[in-house]
């Protein structure tokens, strides 16, 4: 990709290719929408010192609760539309490439935690995994259908979590405030019986809008790409390679449901109670 690009990726900034992470797997068994609390609409946060920013604009509440142990996968889910999980359309389309975080807050009750009030820590990332030629996480996750997978450390002590998984289009990044931020976040409950309680970054204050990753030109040769936020909790930064990257889906497309469950997933904690 290169500099004269960029006039196409404006324009195709203004075409509706949003999207939000709307369901979850856990070991592989789909978990649907049952603990993400779905954001209003599929727009982007573009400021960082908005609390929107910690988990999009007054998302409505989720069901419950997804029961995950640590040294789980995890897989996130996104989409362009709600309630759409059609392989046939980019999961976040309109050129708009950039990286995936995953972070975690343990939280008193996962129900009701304020996003803007936690200590998150990064479980996983991906940014540039290859620049000959670039591609970017965003890419691999459209190979899969709008899947990004993970692991849940296997050291965290037990009991309520949110999730908060983000992708940044960097499509139109080259001025401050032109990054687009897609961020849910997933309600957990986690057993086990692990000690580590990691330190964390707060939502607003964990990036600036100045960030090396955030304002940047990605129309250019790039050897290299700073991943905003802290490095992931006992896991190195994946580097970026220098053969292209494979284009194959690693998750199994063929078998995506067309729709949402109705019923909890397997395990799931009960819903909040009412007051």
């Amino acid at each position: 990709m290169f500099f004269s690009l960029a006039i196409v990726a404006s324009l195709a900034a203004s075409v509706s290719a949003h999207a939000t992470f709307q369901a979850m797997w856990v070991n592989g068994v789909d978990q649907g929408s049952y603990c993400v609390r779905m954001p209003l609409s599929n727009n982007p946060v573009t400021s960082v010192t908005t609390d929107d920013i910690a988990c999009n604009v007054n998302a409505t509440p989720a069901l419950g609760l997804c029961s995950v142990m640590p040294g789980d996968s995890v897989t996130v889910e996104m989409h362009q539309q709600p309630g759409d999980r059609s392989c046939a359309d980019e999961a976040i389309g309109g050129d708009h490439y950039g990286p995936i975080n995953i972070y975690m807050a343990k939280v008193s009750d996962a129900a009701t935690a304020v996003g803007s009030a936690q200590s998150w820590f990064k479980v996983d990332e991906m940014g540039l995994p290859s620049m000959s030629p670039d591609y970017w996480a965003t890419e691999v996750l459209n190979d899969n259908c709008g899947h990004f997978t993970f692991t849940v450390p296997s050291t965290i002590a037990p009991g309520n979590y949110l999730l908060r998984a983000e992708v940044i289009a960097l499509h139109v990044a080259s001025s401050i405030g032109g990054a687009q931020f897609y961020m849910s976040c997933f309600q957990l409950s986690v057993g086990g019986s692990g000690t580590a309680t990691p330190s964390g970054v707060s939502f607003p204050g964990a990036y600036s809008a100045s960030d090396p990753g955030i304002l940047i030109n990605i129309y250019t040769q790039l050897n290299t790409y700073a991943i905003p936020g802290p490095s992931p909790f006992n896991s190195p930064s994946p580097a970026v390679a220098t053969t292209a990257w494979p284009t194959t889906a690693t998750w199994n497309t063929l078998s995506q449901p067309s729709s949402i469950p109705t019923t909890p997933p397997p395990g799931a904690a009960a819903p909040p109670a009412v007051s």
